[in-house]
């Protein structure tokens, strides 16, 4: 009998047949899943949780640098209140560092998709180059830079457009960085997207009799767009949160909020609630401020 059902083709004996290769498939699934879990649980949300319970402890009374477990929201009070001028500092020169990177990325990422031809590889890697180089010590570079003796603000003063006649220690000079600094974050998903765009569908604007610029703001910036969402937001989350540029380019008064964090961590005793509470504030702003971009400007492909 079961012979004849093999021959005949018996559609009842196939799910059982396959039913270990499916099982096996699941399981495969979930094994190559498990290093990345494992990683995030590890180095992610354990130290989300640890910083959380660190944000709601007290001080103990008269014993500075000491604190007890407990469910102390005044932290969160003392973060919205008395730190929201840095608060609205950081994302204030955040997006100004985030504008002027996308007006500078993007002709460079047009550049390099279309036009740069046999160039296109020499550009790219003088977009990377900068990465294999600290941090630190690229923006330590951009303070000899702009230091008063330097070459930009002499050719600024000569032209009588620094007003105090320096630019170091300056809010220009702290955007000057980030800008620097992030702007290959922003070039790299801009170019990606502009590249992999049909030059067909470009050139059909022209042949519409559409104009450089209809078919620009018709054509290629929505086809770029998942690049320059990507971008923006590349660029201006680790901005908020920086606070090299301004210890080493901006001034000592007016820090940013990375800095107050800094400083209650490492310099001020028994201030880690504060400085874990205003890490989660910064977090749950930037959270909130990415939904409702991508709410607005984002597409199918981020949402």
């Amino acid at each position: 009998m079961s012979a004849l059902a093999h021959v005949a083709g018996d559609p009842g004996l196939e799910p059982a047949a396959a039913a270990p290769e499916v099982k096996r498939r699941s399981w495969t699934a979930y094994l190559l899943m498990l290093p990345g879990v494992l990683w995030l649980a590890i180095f992610f949300l354990l130290p989300l949780v640890q910083l959380a319970s660190v944000s709601l402890q007290s001080r103990y009374p008269g014993f500075p640098g000491y604190y007890y477990r407990d469910l102390n929201f005044s932290n969160y009070a003392s973060a919205l209140t008395d730190y929201a001028p840095h608060f609205a500092r950081s994302f204030l020169y955040a997006g100004l560092a985030t504008f002027l990177a996308f007006a500078v990325a993007y002709p460079l990422a047009y550049a390099m998709a279309f036009k740069a031809g046999r160039w296109r590889n020499l550009m790219m890697i003088c977009v990377i180059a900068p990465f294999f180089t600290s941090f630190i010590l690229r923006t330590f570079a951009w303070s000899q830079i702009l230091a008063d003796e330097g070459w930009v603000a002499g050719v600024l003063n000569f032209l009588h457009l620094l007003p105090n006649g320096h630019i170091i220690n300056t809010p220009i000079a702290v955007v000057a960085g980030l800008t620097y600094n992030f702007l290959p974050f922003m070039v790299l998903p801009i170019y990606a997207s502009l590249e992999r765009a049909d030059p067909r569908v470009i050139e059909a604007g022209g042949d519409l009799y559409a104009n450089g610029f209809t078919t620009f703001r018709t054509v290629t910036l929505p086809i770029s767009m998942p690049g320059v969402l990507a971008g923006t937001l590349l660029t201006f989350i680790p901005a908020a949160g920086d606070f090299v540029n301004m210890e080493l380019l901006g001034p000592q008064r007016g820090k940013m909020i990375g800095n107050v964090i800094n400083d209650q961590f490492l310099a001020v005793p028994g201030g880690y609630p504060v400085a874990a509470a205003l890490s989660f504030t910064l977090m749950a702003a930037i959270l909130v401020l990415v939904f409702l971009y991508i709410r607005r400007f984002g597409t199918e492909e981020l949402v």
